[in-house]
């Protein structure tokens, strides 16, 4: 069994370490790009959301590296996430393509299958291998996070911001080169090290904006056209809303209750949206009342184009908007936009920020 799974953020770099120290073999997809789109584009159907566009681009230049089982989690609900590993298998199928899908479906979803294909994947004999395997995919998963987020704060605040690229692409390059968990780690507290000894501007109070909407676009830096790099670059601080950390620690560390911080969102959803809308409509909704609460400048959705829960958030959040009296921007991302477009919307948004925090200042003196 050789293992790929799609370009999810900095999960493939966890990833790739973590099936290496249980003995299986990975083929990592490799990094999403332009190619990566356009093979995607190319054989999925003209109206399907963006990401399966690009997974399909990951699957195929994975395949052709030798691989032969695709990992892929589940969901539910009214999104079409759910269906895509039938789509995908389906389109890989005609293309003459031969590979296994693992589907790890959400544990609500029921206990046997999940159970069946975690066993299967991990080759492992009783649940105490699963347990141990579990736990280091949770600790890499929780590292690669911290310094993402840690990269964020940094480069908002650093006297020279590209100095930070230089560091964590120094650490997705080394990665790729290291093999297993022991070796990733040391890299990770590597990088760590070096992310804290980045020279920092004194007395800088950063614009803060919380990305929130769909959860591939905001983790996936190719498909979000690297949003956090742009804005930090702005020396604006960069929160998002939903990372691999939060998703596992809400739907399986703290599964059937979920994490303390996702059902304060829910909460804060309630006023606007009760019911389930599928994808992560309900926690857009949640997340931009708590920011909005928590005193950032603004926010901004981040959805595929016809992305149906985040099309129905996106017509909620006008309201809270005018309630909260807080700027909220959307961005609708497919195969066609275009970067030049993108940048000056967001310079714009970060304007409006700026002057905004400035009206507010002068209005409290007087």
């Amino acid at each position: 069994m050789k293992v790929t799974f799609p370009h999810f953020g900095n999960v493939y770099i966890a990833g790739k370490a973590f099936f290496e120290e249980l003995g299986i073999e990975v083929i990592p997809p490799p990094k999403s790009s332009r190619k990566t789109l356009e093979m995607g584009t190319k054989y999925a159907q003209e109206t399907i959301c963006l990401p399966l566009k690009v997974m399909i681009g990951n699957f195929i230049e994975s395949i052709e590296k030798g691989a032969d089982t695709i990992l892929l989690t589940g969901s539910c609900g009214p999104c079409r996430y759910g269906f895509y590993s039938i789509l995908e298998k389906s389109i890989l199928e005609d293309l003459g393509y031969d590979v296994n899908f693992i589907v790890l479906d959400p544990i609500s979803e029921g206990i046997k299958d999940l159970k069946d294909n975690v066993y299967k994947l991990f080759n492992a004999r009783n649940i105490k291998d699963v347990i141990k395997a579990a736990r280091l995919g949770w600790q890499l998963i929780k590292k690669a996070d911290y310094i993402t987020d840690l990269s964020n704060k940094k480069r908002a605040y650093a006297v020279n911001s590209y100095e930070v690229d230089l560091i964590v692409d120094r650490y997705y390059k080394q990665g790729e080169k290291t093999f297993g968990a022991k070796e990733l780690m040391d890299l990770m507290d590597d990088t760590i090290n070096k992310l804290n000894k980045v020279k920092l501007k004194d007395d800088f109070n950063p614009i803060k904006i919380g990305l929130i909407g769909e959860i591939y676009t905001i983790i996936e830096p190719f498909v979000n056209m690297e949003i956090e790099r742009k804005l930090g670059h702005m020396g604006v601080l960069v929160e998002k809303s939903l990372t691999p950390t939060i998703w596992v620690e809400h739907h399986v560390k703290f599964y059937p209750f979920g994490s303390k911080t996702e059902r304060i969102k829910y909460e804060k959803a309630k006023p606007y949206l009760k019911t389930l809308v599928g994808g992560h409509g309900r926690e857009t909704i949640g997340s931009a009342v708590y920011y909005a609460e928590s005193g950032f400048d603004g926010v901004i959705q981040l959805l595929p184009l016809n992305c149906m829960p985040e099309i129905v958030a996106k017509s909620i959040l006008t309201t809270v908007s005018e309630d909260y009296k807080f700027p909220i921007m959307t961005l609708i991302l497919d195969e066609m936009t275009g970067e030049a477009g993108y940048m000056t919307r967001l310079e714009a948004f970060v304007d409006l920020l700026h002057r905004k925090r400035e009206e507010n200042k002068w209005q409290n003196i007087i």
